[in-house]
C-alpha cells in the first residue's frame, strides 16, 4: 500500500505542474499531461536542492505547481463518503485543510525520487464535449513499467485532477479505506484529529 500512494504522489506531482504556455489557450487532456510531465521531471532533475531533500523548496514546488490543479473539494469529499454531506462547514473546511497537508507531504517526498523515470501517455479515445475522462500512462524507469491513470475533470480552458490510478488501485478508494475506520468510531472530529497528527509528525520528521 505504501508503494502504491508513494507512486500516486510521484504521478501526480510530475503530471499537475502549472505551465503559463498550456493556460494560454485549451488543450485536450492527454496533451496537458504528456507536456507537463516533461516540465515538472525536468524541473526536479535540474534542482539540487530538491534532490536533496530541501523541505521548503520541495514544499514551495508543490504548492506552486502542484496543488493548484487538483480538485480538494470533490477528492476529499469522496474520500470521506457519506458523512462529509453531514459535517458542519468548520469540520469540512478543517478536514480540507489537514487533507492537503497531508498530500503536500505525500508528493514533497515523491518528488525527492524522481531520478531517470519518464512519463508515456497513451492515446486518449475521447470526445470534445466530454467534461470527464481518464487519461491513461505508464511511468518507465528501472523495473517494470507502472501503470498510472487519472480522472481529470474540465475546469474553465485546462483540467483538474480528482483521483489517480496506480497499478489498478483508484487513490481515493484507497484513502476511503483508511478513513472508514476512524469515521466509524468517532466520526469526522476524530479523522481530523488523527490527520492533524501525522501530519505533525510527517513534519517533525523533515525538519
Amino acid at each position: 500500500m505504501q508503494r502504491r500512494f508513494w507512486m500516486a504522489a510521484l504521478g501526480a506531482g510530475v503530471l499537475l505542474a502549472a505551465s503559463p504556455l498550456l493556460r494560454a489557450e485549451p488543450v485536450a487532456a492527454d496533451a496537458f499531461v504528456k507536456q507537463v510531465s516533461a516540465d515538472v521531471i525536468d524541473a526536479v532533475k535540474a534542482d539540487k536542492a530538491i534532490q536533496a531533500g530541501d523541505v521548503a523548496r520541495i514544499r514551495a514546488l508543490v504548492d506552486a505547481k502542484v496543488m493548484p490543479h487538483v480538485n480538494f473539494q470533490r477528492m476529499t469529499a469522496s474520500s470521506v463518503g457519506p458523512q462529509w454531506r453531514s459535517a458542519t462547514p468548520d469540520q469540512q473546511k478543517r478536514m480540507l485543510t489537514e487533507f492537503q497537508t497531508l498530500m503536500v507531504n505525500t508528493y514533497s517526498g515523491a518528488l525527492t525520487q524522481v531520478k531517470d523515470q519518464a512519463v508515456v501517455v497513451k492515446p486518449l479515445r475521447a470526445t470534445p464535449d466530454q467534461t470527464e475522462l481518464v487519461v491513461r500512462s505508464e511511468v518507465r524507469g528501472k523495473g517494470d513499467p507502472i501503470q498510472l491513470d487519472y480522472r481529470l475533470e474540465k475546469a474553465g480552458d485546462g483540467w483538474k485532477i480528482y483521483d489517480v490510478n496506480v497499478g489498478g488501485f483508484w487513490l481515493v478508494d484507497a484513502y476511503k479505506g483508511q478513513f472508514a475506520k476512524d469515521l466509524s468510531n468517532g466520526g469526522i472530529d476524530a479523522l481530523i484529529t488523527r490527520l492533524a497528527e501525522k501530519n505533525k509528525s510527517l513534519a517533525s520528521a523533515k525538519n
